[in-house]
């Protein structure tokens, strides 16, 4: 009986407490805030940059307690698939799955481009599929092994990310107040630029919502503690604990960082985001090269390489196990339920990975511009998912009122219900759509956009026509809750 309660079809629960906080930390921590997040500041300035990503953040707050109440009640490897499709439609969760699936095989390619990127700093006359391949075989290693092997290396590659963004935070409020040298008090938050415009909100509401899709890659991977809820030692017990401290890992790693950037850095420094270029750079270690500092800007870059491994094992574990829950319910083929004997899917490990090797074709177009082109792509996946999890937790609490049930059955009761998961679908909605009507993008950028959200209409459809399936009647959605 022991055993049994050790295995779920396949997968073995073996993340400790420790695992899972630090799973969840390292979601919220990663190249997101390291890279991407000079060029939320170029785009939008430290205020506008700053505001959307607060918005993002309240959002992605409230969906992790919908998640943290679906995934204790029904801890799963299909995890988002699996609760779209029971209490929502199985076209709905169809579509979700294979959406996730993509926006996190694509996410690989977006982090090795940034290990290849911060290792020219290091090495610049060194081939950057060198790095790629070195990199990619480290991390696929890694998950092949075992889920605690996954589970350790992110606590120990968290560790380090969370040691260096807290330094910075410190570092840049001593130097804020004028410690040790000259403060450069508001300056950057007042600054004028003749082409962009002025700070704090360079380009208003619309330079606001222009940067969502790069915020909402930097929060990206905070959902997998309910991905890695199926392999935990004790869900009901951890998967809450590491959702109730999601709100302050906000509040301190983002707004902190974010705000400190914005005053050491002004947002006309072509070093934020340049596209055109082969090598880009952190803000921190421009930030840090401005002060005089440059030994802290090479440790930072050895913390990016850290958070390009932290990121991409995530990307592969979180992309795998949904690939497998959707195998174990029809929703993709059987082929990708083939474990090895430590019990991880080995199959839909390797097929995970393999699309993140698109990042060596990358090496022969400009790097910077795409990696902002796949992150915008990725961001808008991810809002999808992130508005797919909304939807079904506010089914869910529907189906409990339609049938009659009682909430004491529940082991984690989201926070705000409902006006939690209706708001951050609302703000889903308003960042997805944002990007087609109030940024004035590009035609190819509005194409690119476009990619992602027709393909998962197309899914949609597809299973629609060819499954017939229908919206799934409130009163006979299955409640029952998983037996550990």
């Amino acid at each position: 009986m022991q055993e049994k309660a050790k295995e779920t079809r396949g997968l073995k629960r073996s993340l400790k407490a420790r695992h899972m906080n630090m799973i969840a930390i390292g979601g919220t921590i990663g190249t997101g805030i390291f890279m991407g997040s000079g060029a939320s500041v170029s785009q939008a300035g430290p205020g506008g940059a700053l505001a959307a990503y607060a918005l993002t953040g309240i959002m992605i707050y409230f969906i992790m307690t919908s998640l943290g109440e679906l995934s204790t009640h029904n801890p799963v490897a299909g995890s988002f698939y699996t609760y779209a499709a029971r209490y929502v439609d199985p076209a709905f969760g169809f579509s979700l799955g294979w959406a996730y699936w993509i926006n996190w095989a694509a996410t690989i390619a977006v982090e090795l481009i940034a290990s290849a990127a911060a290792m020219q700093l290091f090495l610049p006359n060194v081939n950057p599929s060198v790095f790629i391949i070195i990199f990619a075989v480290i991390v696929i290693g890694i998950n092949i092994f075992s889920v605690r092997a996954y589970g350790e290396s992110e606590f120990w590659f968290s560790s380090i990310k969370v040691a260096a963004v807290s330094l910075f935070i410190i570092i840049g409020i001593f130097v804020i107040l004028g410690v040790g040298g000259h403060s450069p008090g508001v300056s950057n938050w007042i600054l004028a630029d003749p082409d962009k415009g002025r700070a704090p909100f360079v380009g208003g509401f619309a330079g606001v919502i222009s940067v969502f899709m790069l915020a909402g890659f930097s929060f990206a991977g905070t959902e997998a503690v309910g991905v890695a809820a199926a392999e935990s030692e004790n869900p009901a017990v951890n998967v809450p604990r590491s959702i109730r401290a999601v709100l302050y890992r906000i509040l301190i790693f983002y707004f902190g960082a974010i705000a400190i950037i914005g005053f050491l850095v002004p947002f006309t420094d072509p070093n934020l985001a340049n596209p055109n270029n082969d090598v880009f750079y952190s803000p921190m270690v421009i930030a840090f090269n401005s002060l005089g500092i440059g030994w802290l800007a090479y440790v930072i870059n050895f913390v990016v390489l850290t958070a390009v491994l932290s990121c991409t094992s995530s990307c592969i574990y979180a992309g795998s196990r949904m690939l497998y829950g959707m195998a174990e319910n029809g929703a993709a083929p059987k082929i990708f339920l083939k474990s090895n004997k430590r019990r991880v899917p080995i199959v839909a490990v390797l097929s995970t990975s393999v699309i993140g090797l698109f990042a060596l074709v990358t090496n022969y177009v400009g790097k910077g511009q795409v990696y902002i082109w796949i992150m915008d792509i990725v961001g808008l996946m991810v809002f999808i998912v992130w508005f797919g999890v909304a939807v079904s937790h506010i089914r869910f609490r529907m189906a409990f009122k339609a049938q009659g049930k009682s909430l004491d059955i529940l082991r984690f009761k989201a926070l705000l219900f409902p006006v939690g998961p209706i708001l951050a679908a609302l703000l889903c909605l308003v960042a997805i759509v944002g990007q087609f009507f109030l940024t004035g993008l590009a035609p190819a950028d509005v194409f690119l956009y476009f990619i992602g959200l027709i393909l998962v209409i197309v899914l949609f459809v597809c299973y629609k026509l060819i499954k017939k399936s229908k919206l799934v009647p409130l009163k006979d959605i299955d409640l029952s809750p998983r037996e550990e």
